[in-house]
């Protein structure tokens, strides 16, 4: 094999790699929100279609696999934030989608971060990771939803994110409290009043 015929394999087998371990991550997550963290690796495993010496190769313990969806999902809604604003109609809208994502994502991290808090060191770079990759996004998207007149101009991210985030808790464990309907109550009260 010449050189650039064994570049372009190894290329391949790494884009290949990185599409697997998405795969594992997107499984872990669904199976973590539906489950909980405590859900069997081999029910992660069927939800990714793979086996389960897949798993153990790529996350060795239970906690590897814990953190490695917490910064995937961190990731996810990081990205989506940017691509929401531009393919949106609007940037309420864009910030209204990402609220719902940021929902979806909090509903799971509740669940890893009981079983983080363990690793209290481990847990705090987690959540300052958190704050510094998702607070400037939600800020892009408040002030470009205030730069449009769509919503008040005086708002701030990590208030709102926390705000979001103190109504979600609670939610997985009680059938009767619907976390999302509050959520859109309080994105639509974001709204600028009309004049």
């Amino acid at each position: 094999m010449t050189g650039d015929a064994g570049a372009r394999a190894g290329r391949a087998r790494r884009a290949d790699a990185k599409r697997n371990e998405k795969a594992l991550l997107d499984a872990a997550a669904a199976v973590f929100v539906a489950s909980g963290v405590d859900a069997p690796v081999r029910d992660i495993a069927a939800k990714a279609g793979v086996g389960m010496g897949t798993i153990y190769r790529h996350f060795p313990t239970r906690a590897d696999l814990i953190v490695a969806v917490y910064r995937h999902q961190v990731e996810a809604c990081a990205q989506a934030g940017p691509a929401l604003l531009e393919a949106g109609p609007t940037p309420y809208a864009a910030l209204t989608k990402w609220i719902n994502l940021f929902v979806d994502f909090l509903v799971t991290k509740h669940g890893l971060a009981a079983v983080l808090r363990s690793d209290e060191a481990g847990f705090d770079t987690l959540h300052a990771y958190f704050l510094d990759r998702l607070v400037p996004v939600c800020t892009e998207l408040l002030d470009a939803a205030a730069g449009a007149g769509e919503i008040r101009p005086d708002l701030d991210a990590y208030e709102l994110m926390r705000g979001v985030g103190n109504l979600c808790i609670g939610a997985e464990s009680d059938p009767r409290y619907d976390a999302r309907r509050l959520v859109e109550v309080l994105v639509a009260g974001l709204r600028q009043p009309l004049p």
